[in-house]
């Protein structure tokens, strides 16, 4: 989120994204589920640098284990 390089809707995303996850109105599963997607439409941009698709991929991954083990 402070790298300048990065688009700003892309940091913008990704402080939604981390807003999410911290939140408590939702149970972890649906928490866990929603920031998946967005993340997935954050990868989506054609704008997203390759160094930072990577990240939001690591990201995705061990959000998707997060969801298995639960």
């Amino acid at each position: 989120m402070g790298d300048r390089s990065v688009p700003r809707n892309i940091r913008r995303a990704a402080e939604g994204v981390k807003a999410r996850l911290l939140g408590v109105d939702e149970s972890p599963t649906v928490r866990v589920a929603s920031a998946i997607a967005m993340l997935d439409e954050v990868c989506a941009d054609p704008n997203i640098p390759l160094y930072t698709r990577t990240l939001v991929w690591g990201v995705v991954s061990q959000l998707e284990a997060i969801s298995v083990d639960r």
